[in-house]
């Protein structure tokens, strides 16, 4: 299928490596220039080579903390005007519930739902003038018991959850859409660093805690980082001009609910 964004520009949040890089990867198969953005320099720099050599489209490179003021004013001097916005970031440490000072819980709020709102305050005017924008988040599925260990982000991330469905309602009029991707575990190293830290809580094997992932998901596997990398890429087409306000969730037909 064509997905009718040839020659159309993007900024990619954290897309150096893992399902950020994914998504970047189904973009410029499609055509779509892009501006791709991590922490690590060579990270970033491999990406924009291999990029730029497998699909012929342009591909900068900025690196830093997306969250940061500096880095999104660079993001935008690289391409002022995106048709193509995705919101992603590395979550913190998964901690002890009982453990997570105020701070911690601050800090996480400023980097998983201020600071990509912020962004979003930016570029939406643009988007809406040109009659074209997709904005895609990459929020999470799943919310561990408290009593376990669990990731900081998971409520910022559904706060930023709601405020993008409020502007979703807004902004489709003018062919900008807005919706979340919800990945359950998929084989990157962020399922890695998972499995590590199970094994040193837990005193279990490396091949153990891989298991007990695996064991999570309906579909009996890890999913691929293109699986996910071609859903973000169809929610940016022209097509999917009426897929607005909506979380999909990629999660190998775990969830049991029915909506």
């Amino acid at each position: 299928m064509d997905l009718g964004i040839v020659g159309r520009s993007a900024i990619l949040v954290a897309s150096s490596r893992g399902l950020g890089r994914a998504c970047a990867e189904s973009l410029a198969r499609e055509g779509v220039n892009l501006v791709l953005n991590g922490r690590t320099a060579a990270d970033v720099e491999q990406a924009v080579v291999e990029l730029r050599e497998a699909y012929g489209v342009d591909v900068r490179g900025v690196v830093g903390d997306a969250t940061t003021t500096e880095i999104q004013d660079a993001l935008l001097a690289a391409c002022p005007q995106p048709d193509i916005v995705l919101l992603n970031g590395e979550g913190p440490t998964p901690a002890l519930f009982d453990s997570i000072t105020q701070e911690q819980w601050a800090e996480t709020a400023q980097r998983s739902m201020i600071a990509p709102i912020l962004f979003v305050q930016r570029v939406v005017p643009g988007m809406c003038e040109r009659k074209f924008g997709r904005i895609v988040a990459i929020s999470s599925a799943m919310v561990k018991s408290p009593n376990v260990l669990m990731s900081l982000s998971h409520g910022p991330r559904l706060g930023l959850t709601g405020v993008l469905k409020g502007l979703s309602r807004d902004v489709v009029k003018y062919n900008v859409t807005v919706n979340q991707l919800l990945p359950e575990r998929f084989d990157t190293g962020r399922q890695q660093q998972m499995a590590e830290i199970a094994v040193a809580i837990k005193g279990i094997t490396f091949e153990e805690a891989r298991a007990e992932q695996v064991a999570t998901i309906s579909a009996g596997r890890l999913g691929r980082p293109e699986e996910f990398g071609d859903a973000f890429a169809f929610l940016c087409s022209a097509q999917a001009g009426y897929i607005s306000g909506q979380n999909l969730q990629l999660d190998g037909g775990s969830y049991e609910g029915v909506f």
